[in-house]
């Protein structure tokens, strides 16, 4: 790589950046020693080395192969729209095969630090300057996140541009299925990582106005009557191998309140309704819904729920292949809701497989959450957990999108903008990871348009969060 790009008239030096006692010398490359190729120090040290217009970056763990005037074109368009960082598509190469790996475009929603911007990244050298100016530098105490507040920072001046075309080709990196790297950000052993990131994320957030203080509103009191006091709500779809556990989870709760289950059957083919139906008979608090609707996901099935004149003062989550962790899951969350009073109560669970033989990482319990910057760091992270527990009377104000990922988690940043939201970090649910689910291995295209939709929550979320303190301070 490194005599290859050496040969190349727009490169001018290759820098390399690593740890000089273990990495033998290359030939014609410049050394810059550090121990962690992301930490703040790294940073400085590549910022203080780097003296020409551009910098093209490699990213460590695969081997990178320019494709046709790839850099001439990463140039000309940094140029022409004045970006503060380019990334670009490229084709992967997995064994004998190689396949296009497109990307997704950069937005203000986009501050993940998981965000994927391939292997390759351009970045000009006055936008990395303005930005140090303007924001400050990127600091010696970060040992992971110096790129990450870096690529924030840039992003306050500057434009982060997608090239849509494949610029190169790389081997592959990680290629684990999706169900198994959506757990990676909640393992214990990167907790001190996840802090880190926190921090250089909420900093963000205060730079562009979308930072909310830890003052929260009350919770409203209910003016309608329930026929019940709690519902449980399960949407479902072609389940019938598993939603008659989960019906028999929620019904076996052991509680002192009059409940019910609301299934809403979104027009099964496979014996689900059948199957509802049987158990509709045998147990009178089962409430089986089919939507007269076709078109509805998995949040226009929770729609139905909480507006039906069956559902309760509160709505607690199951899925339809998962399962209650004990009979006092039900009464720990409601008795957490009305303590608070909340209006969103999020427990903890633990994955396991289909025989509920527990799987890593096991317990997800989110204790990355706090009560003060928990709803900043939630524009940060993916989700924030199961079980999920809704004040009805505040979550009939809003609804739930009618998708089928990600309406969860759309709904909790609603939800946290205004209200405080309780946790509970002991296990309450069982959530079956098998083939049978739906993000257990999605394909490449699914993946980027789930990517893609969380991306777009998070930066309607700023807005409306960049607006209110806006008006906050133009009214103070």
């Amino acid at each position: 790589m490194v005599q290859a790009w050496l040969a190349h008239p727009l490169v001018n030096r290759v820098l390399l950046l690593g740890d000089t006692t273990r990495v033998p010398a290359v030939h014609g490359a410049q050394p810059i020693h550090v121990t962690s190729f992301f930490s703040g120090t790294a940073m400085q040290r590549l910022l203080e080395a780097w003296t020409e217009d551009y910098l093209l970056l490699a990213l460590p763990g695969s081997r990178v192969e320019l494709g046709q005037q790839a850099l001439e074109r990463f140039v000309h368009l940094a140029e022409d729209t004045g970006a503060g960082l380019l990334y670009s598509d490229f084709r992967e190469r997995r064994a004998a095969e190689t396949i296009e790996h497109p990307l997704i475009d950069y937005q203000a929603g986009s501050i993940r630090d998981t965000f994927d911007f391939g292997s390759v990244v351009l970045i000009a050298r006055y936008a990395v300057q303005r930005a140090i100016r303007d924001y400050g530098p990127i600091t010696p105490v970060w040992r992971w996140g110096g790129l990450y507040d870096l690529r924030l920072k840039l992003a306050c001046g500057a434009p982060i541009v997608r090239v849509p075309e494949p610029l190169y080709t790389r081997t592959a990196l990680d290629v684990r299925p999706s169900g198994e790297r959506v757990f990676d950000y909640v393992v214990p052993r990167q907790r001190d990582y996840q802090r880190e990131m926190e921090t250089v994320a909420t900093a963000h957030l205060q730079r562009i106005g979308a930072y909310l203080e830890p003052y929260f509103a009350a919770v409203p009191a209910a003016h309608t009557s329930f026929p019940v006091h709690v519902s449980v709500v399960i949407p479902v779809r072609n389940r019938v191998t598993t939603i008659a556990d989960a019906v028999r989870s929620a019904l076996a709760q052991r509680v002192t309140f009059p409940f019910n289950v609301i299934v809403v059957d979104n027009h099964s083919t496979d014996g689900t309704t059948a199957a509802l139906a049987a158990l509709a008979v045998a147990d009178a608090r089962l409430v089986h819904l089919i939507p007269a609707r076709t078109d509805l996901g998995i949040g226009g099935c929770w729609n139905e729920a909480i507006y039906a004149p069956q559902c309760g003062r509160y709505a607690v989550q199951l899925d339809s292949d998962d399962l209650y962790a004990d009979e006092h899951t039900l009464a720990r969350l409601v008795a957490a809701l009305a303590a608070g009073p909340y209006a969103m109560v999020i427990g903890a669970y633990t994955t396991v497989d289909f025989d509920l033989h527990e799987l890593p990482p096991g317990l997800i319990d989110h204790r990355e959450w706090t009560r003060d910057n928990g709803r900043n760091n939630a524009l940060r992270i993916n989700g924030l957990g199961a079980p999920r527990a809704f004040d009805v009377a505040v979550l009939r104000r809003f609804g739930l999108p009618n998708v089928s990922y990600g309406e969860d988690y759309a709904i909790a940043l609603r939800l946290s903008r205004d209200y405080e939201i309780g946790r509970i970090y002991d296990s309450l649910y069982l959530c079956r990871r098998w083939s049978g689910n739906t993000d257990s291995a999605l394909p490449l295209a699914t993946a980027q348009r789930y990517d893609l939709y969380k991306d777009r929550l998070r930066t309607l979320e700023i807005l409306a969060r960049q607006r209110r303190n806006a008006a906050s301070a133009g009214g103070a």
